[in-house]
């Protein structure tokens, strides 16, 4: 993978997140003063019950939204001063998303769920296709190419998502709930191939309410009210 724990020449974090608030229609507020720092080749949790902001927070660090207030820096770029095209450009080119729901293409086959991945990288159809079968390779689904998302189980649909997001090899991998869907043994194996990526140098950060899979992760943000107020690595988080 290209993840590095040596971070880059924008500096040590792949995520920063300053002073963040972001307020909806009708006033309600899904961030409050929300802080975070992420160093590349980290593998972190965050977790908090429903309406807690962790979604929000997701929203931010995939910079699919933008805060009202605060400073998000992704990878050393400020998302506030980037157009929406170099937005687009950012995530194609730094960040993975893995969903709880799949969202794999029915009736498409695995190669090409995988490859779509690709789609808006520049790479030819063939190349595409060549990536994503070594792709699912690694995430032991090889045998699997030409089968539709309907013909898998909810591991291995979820195996070819996260080989979706992973294609392209980004530095940041967001799993939003990714076992959440699945029954106890199929969670396992896809927490056990998200920690094979994190060995691999790829920053994961892992969106659950689940605190047993929390309590595995070696770094783990609490959020509450739309606040950050723990961090495993620097304790309690004031939350005035």
């Amino acid at each position: 993978m290209s993840g590095s724990g040596t971070g880059t020449a924008g500096g040590p974090y792949i995520v920063e997140l300053s002073g963040v608030d972001k307020i909806y229609a009708g006033g309600v507020a899904a961030l409050s003063r929300a802080g975070m720092s992420i160093r590349y080749g980290e593998l972190v949790g965050i977790i908090g019950p429903s309406g807690s902001g962790k979604s929000t927070m997701l929203n931010m660090i995939g910079t699919l939204d933008r805060p009202t207030d605060g400073t998000v820096r992704i990878a050393g770029h400020d998302i506030a001063e980037l157009s929406d095209r170099e937005l687009s450009a950012l995530r194609a080119g730094v960040i993975g998303f893995v969903f709880q729901h799949f969202h794999l293409a029915a009736g498409v086959p695995s190669i090409d769920n995988v490859a779509d991945g690709l789609l808006y990288s520049g790479v030819a159809l063939g190349e595409r296709r060549r990536r994503a079968a070594e792709t699912l390779r690694r995430v032991g689904l090889g045998h699997r190419l030409d089968h539709r998302p309907h013909e898998l189980s909810g591991g291995e649909r979820q195996r070819v998502a996260i080989a979706r997001a992973v294609v392209g090899d980004p530095l940041l991998l967001l799993a939003d709930e990714p076992t959440g869907n699945l029954d106890s043994s199929s969670g396992a194996g896809v927490m056990e191939l998200l920690l094979e990526l994190h060995r691999g140098g790829t920053t994961v950060l892992i969106i659950t309410h689940d605190r047993d899979i929390a309590a595995g992760l070696p770094r783990r943000v609490e959020m509450l009210d739309g606040r950050v107020v723990e961090d495993s690595r620097v304790g309690r988080v004031s939350a005035c």
